[in-house]
């Protein structure tokens, strides 16, 4: 089976140079992130029902001693970065700790 070989300069694929002139279009996406929010435990449930009062967040977990993982799906990366501040600034909430995220390309 014949095999078809492109020789490629390190320096040039390393620099880009390599690539089409084509511009990226990226496709219709959506971020999702898991984020750890911790709180005291007394206050448990009305921060978790304030996120899930927000758009787009969903808990899928839960420790009584304080802590919820937190799922957020958002259209795009600065959806998600609002939705992750908006989390932090939470009354009672003492963390909000990013420990997931993904790209997903539709």
């Amino acid at each position: 089976m014949p095999s078809h070989r492109t020789s490629f300069d390190r320096r040039a694929l390393i620099t880009g140079r390599v690539l089409t002139a084509e511009p990226v279009i990226a496709p219709p996406s959506g971020e999702i992130a898991s984020i750890i929010v911790q709180t005291r435990p007394d206050q448990l449930d009305r921060v978790e029902a304030d996120i899930l009062a927000m758009k787009g967040c969903e808990i899928h977990g839960r420790d009584e001693r304080g802590k919820l993982i937190v799922v957020v799906d958002a259209p795009d990366a600065s959806a998600l970065g609002t939705a992750m501040n908006r989390i932090g600034l939470l009354p009672h909430v003492h963390s909000a700790c990013l420990v997931f995220h993904a790209i997903d390309a539709g």
